[in-house]
């Protein structure tokens, strides 16, 4: 399940990194910057809070397979399109990555035996971490401290998985239950505008 919930977030946040990269107007380089840390910025965090080897260091797929989309997408003039972020591509796509980075940061928390706090903040650092550090770079106020309902459904997933392990109901349906809600809320949110009121 962590490796499934793993890949599916690295496609749909490379995917999320790659448009970013192209409306920021930065060189092949720089897209390719964006798209890594979208991609693996998070997890890598996440394994290091652990004390673990991040993933992305242990495995090859995963940069394989962010490259190969990189090159797909540039291949099919994705690059050229206008307004893409605003399209239900985008939404869906980055959405995905959301929740099933969420879920992974949950599950090594879990594995970890942290408490609930613990789960909260890796599921939360997991899931938005390589976004924020991909906006600071290119000098933008990260995407999860602008719109509300974005954040929240990261510790909203997190703190879902943390009581269905408290009541040992974690398997493969109530996994796919989490992310299906995750990825419903957060695209119903996005779409209905909902927000945190401002301080």
């Amino acid at each position: 399940m962590f490796e499934l919930a793993e890949y599916i977030g690295i496609i749909a946040f490379a995917i999320s990194g790659f448009f970013v990269g192209v409306r920021a107007r930065l060189d092949f380089l720089g897209v390719l910057i964006s798209v890594f840390l979208t991609a693996f910025g998070g997890g890598v965090i996440r394994d290091i809070i652990v004390d673990k080897t991040p993933y992305v260091f242990l495995h090859s797929m995963p940069g394989v397979i962010v490259i190969s989309l990189m090159v797909t997408l540039i291949l099919f003039k994705f690059h050229k399109r206008q307004s893409i972020e605003n399209r239900p591509f985008f939404i869906v796509s980055d959405s995905i990555g959301l929740v099933s980075f969420s879920l992974t940061g949950a599950m090594i928390a879990l594995e970890a035996n942290l408490n609930l706090t613990g789960v909260l903040i890796l599921s939360f650092v997991t899931a938005v971490g390589g976004g924020i550090t991909r906006d600071i770079i290119i000098n933008e106020v990260p995407f999860v401290f602008k719109t509300g309902f974005y954040g929240t459904v990261s510790l909203l997933v997190g703190l879902l998985l943390y009581a269905l392990d408290y009541l040992a109901w974690i398997n493969i349906y109530s996994m796919s239950l989490v992310f299906c809600l995750g990825v419903c809320i957060r695209v119903i949110a996005y779409y209905k505008k909902w927000s945190i009121p401002l301080v």
